[in-house]
């Protein structure tokens, strides 16, 4: 059973990669932007403190933006949660809003990948399904179905266990009430 464990260990991991994808980018752009800096300064004047304190504060700011939205990603309730009668499934990739689906209510589960992001999409029968969630989540909500062909997705790339687990808990646990692909 796909549980509260798996969405630890789901936002230990996201957590991990993202932190050091946010040291490489935030290497890259000290390197791309060191070398004018440092030419920068080598000339003097105050133009240059300038142009280092504007670099500076550029990177403080996307850094806190890039952090920030790390921990909304990471951070928040359960992503995806399987049982007999049916499923719990994040409503947002933000926040830990989600959504109760039954076995009877799910038309299909089927995965997708984004890039190198394997995800988990189910697509509920009824398109009302998650329509009374906010509109925050209706935004993100609809942009998840443009890209995913549903609003209700879970990460399968950053999760301890095997994507195979993942979907062979959904498969044990559907009962052939809803097809996974």
């Amino acid at each position: 059973m796909i549980s509260q464990s798996l969405h630890n260990s789901l936002a230990r991991s996201y957590s991990r990669v993202m932190f050091g994808v946010c040291v490489v980018f935030t290497v890259f752009i000290l390197l791309l932007l060191g070398c004018p800096a440092g030419l920068a300064l080598s000339d003097g004047g105050d133009g240059a403190v300038v142009f280092v304190v504007a670099i500076a504060f550029v990177l403080v700011f996307f850094g806190g933006v890039l952090g920030l939205q790390l921990y909304l990603i990471s951070s928040g309730g359960p992503i995806l949660a399987v049982g007999p009668a049916g499923l719990w499934i994040k409503t947002r990739p933000t926040r830990g809003q989600a959504i109760w689906l039954p076995w009877e209510g799910i038309e299909r589960v089927y995965r997708r990948r984004w890039g190198l992001e394997k995800m988990v999409c189910v697509k509920a029968r009824d398109p009302r399904a998650g329509s009374n969630l906010g509109a925050f989540t209706a935004l993100d909500s609809s942009m998840q179905q443009l890209f995913f062909g549903s609003g209700f997705t879970a990460t399968c790339t950053y999760a301890d266990k095997p994507e195979t687990e993942i979907v062979g808990a959904l498969i044990h646990f559907s009962a052939g009430r809803c097809p996974v692909q």
